[in-house]
């Protein structure tokens, strides 16, 4: 199985071309930048020296994953777009996954020898709030949907027992956590998707059967105006 997928949700464009996946013989290409904004200037450069790398076609491959946010609205849409785009262009299907579990999925390793620890990803939205997911084993299981909390409510998320945080809020958290009694230790804050990691949770994921759409958390900043209209002068 050839997949390609990307990240442009966060503060990282992030693209892996996986070949031959599953079958003994895989290999993956990956490219990765860390980068605040032109992630659509950068996306499809990025796609062409992985698929180059992997020695692959874009007729080759059989699916395209991507992450569907949460993140910003610009990252998230580059991401989405791109996708449906590449999807009616080579008729692999989407896998959509979410950008904190592909987090999880690359961060898990380091939790995996401990199951009696959840593991969280906390990401800084700003204004006091974190986008937050809750994990057991290892990252690899989903115990909460992706959520967007304040930092004392994501301290609190699962219970009261020991927890992993890993992301840019896992400092915040993890504080927190503790303050209020919770064994929390709080790892790679400067952790972002990576898309080699979605190209191993692609082999086990199902295709979408609608169009994919993005998780938003947030409601857009930018909001149409309203009551702008100039009264007619008689």
């Amino acid at each position: 199985m050839n997949i390609l997928a990307f990240d442009t949700c966060f503060g990282a464009c992030s693209v892996a071309v996986g070949r031959d996946m599953g079958d003994g013989r895989a290999r993956i290409e990956a490219v990765f930048e860390r980068r605040q904004t032109g992630h659509a200037e950068a996306l499809m450069p990025m796609m062409r020296r992985a698929m180059a790398g992997a020695g692959l076609g874009f007729a080759e491959l059989d699916r395209i994953a991507v992450t569907a946010g949460p993140g910003t609205f610009t990252g998230t849409r580059i991401g989405i777009a791109a996708a449906r785009a590449l999807t009616l262009s080579t008729g692999a299907p989407i896998i959509g996954a979410s950008s904190l579990a592909v987090m999880a999925w690359a961060a898990g390793a380091e939790t995996r020898k401990s199951e009696r620890e959840d593991l969280m990803i906390a990401v800084d939205a700003r204004r006091g709030e974190v986008y937050v997911q809750l994990f057991a084993n290892g990252g690899r299981d989903e115990r909460s949907a992706p959520l967007l909390l304040t930092i004392a409510e994501a301290a609190r998320l699962g219970g009261s027992g020991p927890v992993v945080v890993a992301g840019s809020g896992a400092g915040a958290v993890a504080a927190a956590a503790a303050a209020g009694g919770r064994a929390a230790t709080a790892r790679r804050p400067g952790l972002e998707p990576e898309a080699s990691a979605l190209v191993w949770m692609a082999i086990g994921l199902e295709p979408q059967p609608a169009p994919l759409r993005p998780i938003y958390l947030r409601p857009p900043d930018a909001k149409p105006q309203t009551g702008t209209s100039l009264a007619r002068v008689s």
